[in-house]
């Protein structure tokens, strides 16, 4: 195995952890040096020019506030500013995690770390000293691509930390697991995630949005059918039960499912096979089961509009993703990675967000989650004149008591019936009905994404 050519400092006050993280990340580094005191990182900087060093934030005995941490972070910026720094603590302060994110760190571990995710963080910050130094990415975008990312999330709240763990412990069985959580949480995020960590990573991953699949079809595209099962049935066809052997069935939307559906749904389930539509053999199944829904599953089964049967055989692991309101900590963190994404994509290096547009992501609601911060920081990137979003970049709702509450819009009068102030007025209802996402405002103006924007530009919204 070849090393990554990369050079790296650990400084931690526990022999422990230095002989820890030397043995592991030797294997995979060109140099790994340790010191277990502080002072002489200076010196030590100086001589080898270290690309990352991995820093304990606690040195004192009993220190817990982890003010040794910052300063030896801002020294270390100091002396040698291209140097990425990785901090390292036994405790998850969230306040100081993202205090000393803004304070210039790559990234934050907690300890005991997990050896794969604490290697892919490394080898990241590596890759990105090495772009920088090359002259292959833009120096004045920070990189985000690992900054408290668990596969695809980004996160350091408690809520989030809850979800994570759930992750870990479930991955690895073949338990039944039910994703709870509003549109634009990251259902399919987390569904993904237990895949990758599971037994049955190297198989397939089937996903089945259920809220688009009709009645008519529900048994044709999870259990297949065979030449001449209906009229357009002109061959064998396996169905996505199938198709997951031996990997993961995500059922995405399942609150969709009629009760007759949902009764053949347990069925198979319960018996762990399934029967092509228009034959009568039995075939067997082994898949492992992911469920995701925004609907109150709960409510429905005593409302009996969702067996409860069918809920229990589905739900042995429930996990349950917090709306981005209840996770505000994040928002800087999930801002600043779509501002780096959408920055590279639309080729606008250099955007920044100022203190105040920062502040009103964080006191929005986002009624749409991430999804809805997604959009709004691509359109703001799209259209924004300067080098800096500043809040009027962004068209969001307004929040008085939790609830959307849409901006007051005008009205056209009878002496205003012009082609453009029509248009103009169904533009701005598009919007603000859909939150600002241009995906949905375009489907229902009838117009593609690139005419909205057009649209958007030409009357100054």
């Amino acid at each position: 195995m070849s090393k990554v050519p990369c050079k790296i400092l650990i400084v931690d006050d526990e022999e422990d952890i230095l002989v820890a993280g030397r043995l592991l990340l030797k294997q995979h580094f060109a140099t790994v040096l340790t010191t277990s005191d502080p002072y002489y990182i200076p010196g030590m900087l100086q001589e080898h020019g270290f690309d990352v060093v991995l820093l304990d934030m606690n040195f004192s005995t009993g220190a817990t506030s982890s003010k040794e941490g910052l300063h030896w972070l801002k020294q270390i910026l100091n002396l040698s500013p291209k140097t990425s720094v990785i901090l390292m603590t036994a405790y998850g302060d969230i306040e100081l995690a993202v205090r000393a994110l803004k304070e210039g760190a790559t990234d934050f571990v907690l300890k005991p770390w997990q050896n794969e995710k604490l290697i892919a963080i490394l080898k990241t910050a590596c890759q990105n000293k090495a772009g920088a130094t090359s002259g292959s990415s833009d120096a004045s975008i920070k990189s985000t691509s690992t900054t408290f990312h668990y596969d695809e999330f980004i996160g350091v709240s408690p809520a989030m930390q809850r979800v994570y763990q759930t992750i870990d412990k479930v991955a690895a069985t073949d338990a039944n697991v039910l994703i709870l959580g509003e549109n634009g949480t990251g259902k399919e995020v987390a569904a993904r995630a237990l895949h990758r960590k599971s037994k049955r990573a190297d198989k397939a991953f089937e996903k089945v949005d259920l809220g688009a699949v009709s009645e008519t079809l529900f048994e044709s595209e999870l259990f297949g059918h065979a030449k001449g099962a209906f009229t357009d049935a002109k061959e064998d066809r396996a169905g996505r039960f199938e198709a997951a052997t031996g990997g993961t069935l995500f059922l995405d939307e399942i609150g969709n499912l009629s009760l007759g559906l949902q009764a053949k749904l347990l069925t198979s389930l319960q018996s762990r096979q399934i029967i092509r539509l228009g034959t009568n053999k039995p075939r067997p199944i082994d898949i492992r089961l992911i469920c995701a829904t925004n609907m109150p599953l709960y409510n429905m089964v005593r409302e009996g509009t969702f067996r409860q049967d069918l809920l229990y055989r589905i739900n042995t692991v429930e996990i349950h993703l917090p709306p981005l309101r209840e996770r505000r900590e994040d928002i800087e963190l999930l801002a600043k990675h779509f501002l780096q994404v959408y920055s590279q994509k639309y080729d606008r290096g250099g955007l920044k967000m100022d203190e105040s547009t920062l502040r009103r992501l964080k006191e929005y609601h986002w009624p749409g989650n991430i999804r809805e911060l997604d959009h709004a920081i691509e359109r703001a990137v799209i259209l924004c004149d300067g080098t800096e979003l500043h809040p009027d970049d962004f068209y969001l709702a307004t929040n008085e008591g939790h609830s959307t509450v849409h901006q007051e819009l005008p009205s056209v009068t009878d002496t205003d019936h012009t082609l453009e102030s029509l248009e103009k007025l169904m533009v701005q209802k598009a919007l603000v009905k859909h939150s600002g996402n241009i995906t949905h405002a375009a489907k229902e103006l009838g117009i593609t994404r690139t005419a909205l924007y057009r649209r958007i530009e030409k009357h100054g919204l």
